[in-house]
C-alpha cells in the first residue's frame, strides 16, 4: 500500500463511491478503502442474516420470511426523481448501464388524518380530494405558472420577482390554502419544514418545476421517483466498479485504517505499518473523530410486510410524505415502501420504512403517526442514528468530509452534498447538462 494517490476515499457509502468515481473518471489516481468487508457503508442494503445479527443478535430470521438471499433491505432508504441530480449524475458517469430501473408506483401525502395520491395528472387532479373545486382552479393557475417559469426568460414572470418575495407571498398572490400550500410546500418540493415560506420564492418554484419535470418524463409515471432493482446497495457498487474501471484500487475490510497528518493536513492513511499518501482524503464522518459535529438524530423504523401499506391502491411502491402540521411536529415524516417486485423481498413481502427526524428521546413514540399508516407487520425494526456535518470545509485540512444521511425518502439533499464536495475538492461545477434524463430507463 505504499504508493502516492491523488485521492483517498474512505468508506464505501453511497456519496464516497461518487466522489470515488467522478475522480477516477477525472483522470486521478484514487485508492478506496472501508473498515467494513461489504459495499455502502452506512448507505448499504442487507440481506437477512446480516439484518438480524444487527439488531436481534444474530438470531435467526423466521422461515416465514422467505430466502435470505431474497432480501436486500435498505439502511438508508431513499427514491430518486426521475429528472433530478441522481440520475443525472449516474448519466454523466455512465453508470446507468450498471442498474436497472423500476418507476415508483404512488406519491403520497397526509392530510387531516388520510392520505391522499398526489395527482399525476389532470384528470386525478380533478377527482383529488385534496382540494375543493375552487381550490383546484386555483391551484391549477399556480400549476401553469410554475410549469411555463424559465428563469432566463421574464416573459414567464409575470411580473413577479421571485428573488425577492417570500414563498408565502407567492401563496398568497394565487389564493392558495393553508392545506394546498402544505402539500406543495412537502410533497412536491419536498421541504422538510416550513422554513421555506420566509425565505424568496424562486428555490421553491424550481423544486416544484423539477418534480413536474420528473413526472412527465416518462409516459404514464404515477409518481416522478424511479428505484432500482435489487435496492440501493446497487448503486456504491455501480460507482466503485466505475472508478475501478478507470483504475482505482479498492480494499475492503481493513478496520484499523487511520488518516495521516502532518502539521494538521491530511497528507494520506496508515494502516498498520502501511501508508499511503495522497493530496487530499475524502471520507464519512466515522474516520474523522474531532472534525465533525452532531447535528442531529434520525429514527428509523423498518417493517417487513405481507400485505402494501393500506390506501396506497395495491401499490409495490410508495413514497408517503406527512407535513410537520399534519402530525404536531417540528419536522416531517416520510414512509417509503418497496416490495418483491424490486428485488428486494421474498415472493409476497413487502418492506416499508418510516423515518424522520428526532425531537424527543422516545423513538417509537415518535413514529407512531407513520407506524399507524402500515397495517399489519411480519417484523420491525427500529434504529437512531447519529447525523454528523464537518466543522469545516477541507480547504484547510484537506479532509474533504460527507454529511450524514438525513430522514428524506429522497435523494436530492444527498445529491447537494456530493455535489458541493465535488466542488470543493475540484475548484468546479459539475457539468450534468450534456445528457437528457430520458436516456434512463424505467420499467
Amino acid at each position: 500500500m505504499n504508493e502516492e494517490y491523488d485521492a483517498i476515499v474512505l468508506g464505501t457509502g453511497l456519496k464516497e463511491c461518487i466522489i470515488s468515481g467522478l475522480l477516477s473518471v477525472d483522470k486521478k489516481k484514487v485508492l478506496h478503502v472501508d473498515r467494513n468487508n461489504y459495499y455502502g457503508g452506512e448507505s448499504a442494503s442487507l440481506n437477512l442474516t446480516q439484518l438480524y445479527e444487527r439488531f436481534r443478535g444474530g438470531a435467526a430470521a423466521p422461515a416465514t420470511l422467505g430466502a435470505n438471499r431474497d432480501y436486500n433491505v435498505d439502511m438508508v432508504p431513499k427514491f430518486m426523481m426521475a429528472n433530478g441530480k441522481l440520475v443525472r449524475v449516474l448519466l454523466h458517469t455512465d453508470v446507468v448501464k450498471y442498474l436497472e430501473f423500476k418507476a415508483v408506483d404512488g406519491s403520497y401525502v397526509l392530510q387531516k388524518g388520510k392520505i391522499h395520491k398526489v395527482p399525476a395528472n389532470d384528470s386525478e387532479a380533478l377527482k383529488s380530494a385534496l382540494m375543493g373545486i375552487f381550490e383546484k382552479r386555483r391551484a391549477r393557475n399556480f400549476f401553469l405558472y410554475v410549469q411555463d417559469y424559465e428563469e432566463a426568460d421574464p416573459k414567464t414572470h409575470k411580473g413577479l420577482d421571485l428573488t425577492k418575495m417570500s414563498m408565502a407571498d407567492l401563496y398568497k398572490y394565487f389564493d392558495l390554502s393553508e392545506d394546498t400550500q402544505d402539500f406543495v410546500g412537502h410533497a412536491l418540493a419536498l421541504h422538510r419544514d416550513d422554513a421555506y415560506l420566509t425565505q424568496p420564492a424562486l428555490p421553491t418554484v424550481l423544486k416544484v418545476k423539477l418534480y413536474h419535470d420528473s413526472l412527465s418524463r416518462y409516459e404514464g409515471l404515477n409518481s416522478p421517483y424511479l428505484y432500482p432493482r435489487y435496492g440501493l446497495g446497487e448503486l456504491p457498487q455501480a460507482f466503485a466498479r466505475l472508478s475501478a474501471v478507470y483504475g482505482g484500487t479498492y480494499m475492503l475490510n481493513q478496520p484499523n485504517v487511520e488518516v495521516l497528518y502532518e502539521n494538521g493536513v491530511a497528507v494520506g492513511i496508515k494502516n498498520g505499518a502501511d501508508v499511503a499518501r495522497s493530496k487530499l482524503v475524502v471520507g464519512d464522518p466515522s474516520y474523522f473523530p474531532g472534525k465533525v459535529r452532531v447535528v442531529g438524530k434520525v429514527v428509523r423504523a423498518m417493517a417487513i410486510m405481507s400485505h402494501p401499506i393500506p390506501n396506497t391502491d395495491n401499490a409495490h411502491s410508495v413514497q408517503i410524505i406527512l407535513p410537520q402540521k399534519q402530525t404536531g411536529r417540528r419536522s416531517d415524516m416520510y414512509v417509503f415502501c418497496c416490495s418483491y417486485a424490486h428485488n428486494v423481498a421474498s415472493k409476497d413481502k413487502w418492506i416499508a420504512f418510516v423515518s424522520t427526524t428526532m425531537e424527543t428521546t422516545n423513538p417509537q413514540a415518535e413514529l407512531a403517526p407513520g407506524l399507524a399508516l402500515l397495517g399489519p407487520v411480519d417484523e420491525q425494526f427500529i434504529e437512531v442514528r447519529e447525523v454528523c456535518e464537518p466543522l469545516e470545509d477541507g480547504s484547510k485540512d484537506q479532509c474533504y468530509i460527507s454529511k450524514g444521511y438525513d430522514a428524506t425518502t429522497h435523494f436530492e439533499t444527498t445529491v447537494e452534498d456530493v455535489l458541493d464536495m465535488y466542488r470543493r475538492i475540484t475548484g468546479r461545477e459539475l457539468d450534468l447538462t450534456a445528457k437528457d434524463p430520458a436516456q434512463v430507463e424505467a420499467q
